[in-house]
């Protein structure tokens, strides 16, 4: 990507500009100026949250199939016995190589490990990839997913992601054999899996992408277009997995699928790389 630095470095942070020096005092003081606000935002957000649990629903056919490890699974069957079910749907460019799957759904992906809080509120967690099981399964074992995962086949695509698009988190409710999306989200609305950027936004110089609001002099280095989640050529969260010696060879493209021909390997973003 060209919104990326093609040898990122530290120095550019440490040659960055600082904010003003301050007495703990004073310091705290601004600080607390700032907490009001930040107290304000946590209370809307209840709100928000509260309004999400008062939505509407929309029933899903509870039969259709998934792909996993051991075959087709019927939606019910992604449950695992729980109630409720959070779907992250993972982006895949099938035929591709692991340096050219999709970085954003890399960066949310990476994030989810531990289930166990989840379990305990009786909702189960899954990854619905795009392509086929064969290929992805490869990735998640490449990057060390732990999380259920599964393939959604091409005729089941329609009655799950319903006109939207593969990057968007939904969440269902099953009563006993019916099942229910009661709330689905995408794009920034995905952050919410991501808690480096949480991180990120308390750090003085923040997500250092090129649209948030910084004093001049703050080090802004990324764009917003997925080249915020690449490093060197590849999605970030992959370097540790390549210096570890993990093998990312995706194998050959299974039958039936279609080398993956959008905008990404065929528009000005493919120009640029060649």
């Amino acid at each position: 990507m060209t919104d990326q630095p093609s040898e990122p470095s530290v120095s550019a942070i440490r040659d960055a500009a600082r904010p003003p020096v301050a007495d703990r005092a004073t310091f705290q003081a601004e600080l607390n100026q700032l907490r009001v606000r930040e107290k304000a935002h946590t209370r809307e957000g209840d709100a928000i949250a509260a309004a999400r649990r008062r939505l509407p629903m929309v029933e899903v056919d509870p039969r259709t199939p998934l792909t996993g490890a051991d075959g087709p699974v019927p939606l019910t069957g992604i449950f695992e016995g729980r109630s409720q079910l959070i779907a992250y749907f993972h982006m895949w460019h099938t035929g591709r190589p692991a340096a050219e799957q999709c970085e954003g759904c890399t960066f949310n992906t990476s994030h989810i490990n531990e289930l166990s809080y989840l379990h305990s509120r009786d909702v189960s967690y899954a990854v619905f990839c795009q392509g086929p099981y064969e290929e992805a399964s490869r990735y998640r074992d490449f990057m060390g997913y732990t999380v259920p995962w599964y393939s959604v086949p091409q005729g089941s695509v329609d009655r799950l992601v319903a006109d939207r698009y593969f990057g968007i988190l939904a969440c269902y409710l099953r009563d006993g054999d019916q099942v229910f999306e009661t709330y689905w989200t995408s794009g920034r609305g995905d952050e919410a899996m991501a808690p480096s950027y949480g991180l990120l936004d308390r750090t003085v110089y923040g997500r250092q992408e090129f649209w948030e609001d910084s004093p001049e002099g703050w080090p802004q280095r990324w764009g917003s277009q997925g080249g915020q989640f690449r490093l060197d050529g590849r999605p970030a969260a992959q370097w540790p997995r390549i210096r570890a010696g993990r093998d990312d060879d995706l194998g050959p493209m299974p039958d039936g699928w279609t080398r993956c021909s959008c905008s990404l390997h065929t528009g000005p973003r493919a120009a640029a790389a060649t």
